[in-house]
């Protein structure tokens, strides 16, 4: 996992301690991320890291967590239903005009796979020229496949399970996709171990953001440096990583 925090940096922080109570608002529609259980509870990353964040702050009196539709989240924490979203939400001009970010904590990199029987001359991407790679068409990991790697033979499709279908049958060699889906598909019984992952990973601002952040409505400017504070304390004590590789068991670099 990518060290996106400063090991010298020292964040100044913030005083919460007249913060009556810190919501954090997610979906349950984002596994790993957040999702529910078999007994109906909301788990998941981003439930864990809030819970984290709460005791590095030392404010797990005051800290909860609810779950909305996702279409909601954002008019929620607008109208102080909540004081922060967590929800896979990365931060772009427009959202800035009327939330807060904390620095990302998480990065999500696009990554190849291949089939197995794909014969290629060397460990790297550039054996991948001339090859059929599979991405999902109009999205943004074909752009950033194209503007990348010209070389490689584009094959487009309407949807994941196609994609995965049409490199299991050997019809494409490659796929080039979300770093977060494609490592579970090819650990997983789906694949019947047709595929590995290959290369990279391949992380670009202008094709894939900024990575994963905290948003929120922090008019007194305290949440964004308390959490920004609490998380660069969970990447170097290592609380951040085993989150991480809970439920990333397959790693997703």
């Amino acid at each position: 996992m990518p060290v996106l925090f400063d090991t010298q940096e020292r964040l100044p922080g913030a005083d919460l301690s007249t913060v009556s109570r810190v919501r954090f608002l997610m979906s349950v529609d984002f596994p790993p991320f957040n999702f529910t259980d078999q007994d109906g509870r909301l788990v998941g990353f981003h439930v864990d890291l809030a819970r984290e964040i709460c005791a590095q702050l030392k404010i797990e009196s005051k800290c909860q967590v609810q779950a909305l539709p996702f279409d909601e989240l954002e008019a929620a924490v607008e109208m102080g239903e909540g004081e922060a979203v967590m929800s896979g939400i990365a931060s772009s001009a427009d959202l800035r005009k009327s939330f807060s970010f904390t620095r990302p904590y998480i990065l999500l990199p696009a990554r190849f796979a291949i089939n197995k029987s794909t014969r290629l001359e060397g460990q790297s991407a550039s054996a991948l020229s001339g090859k059929k790679v599979g991405v999902i068409s109009n999205s943004r990991h074909q752009a950033m496949l194209k503007a990348f790697f010209p070389s490689v033979a584009v094959n487009g499709f309407d949807g994941y399970e196609p994609m995965y279908e049409a490199l299991k049958s050997g019809k494409i060699d490659a796929v080039f996709a979300d770093g977060l889906r494609l490592p579970f598909w090819v650990s997983g019984t789906a694949s019947d171990g047709c595929c590995a992952m290959f290369d990279g990973p391949y992380m670009s601002d202008r094709f894939l953001g900024e990575g994963l952040s905290i948003m929120t409505v922090d008019p007194e400017d305290k949440l964004v440096p308390a959490f920004d504070q609490a998380l660069a304390a969970l990447s170097r004590n290592g609380r951040l990583e085993e989150i991480y590789r809970r439920y990333f068991p397959y790693g997703l670099f």
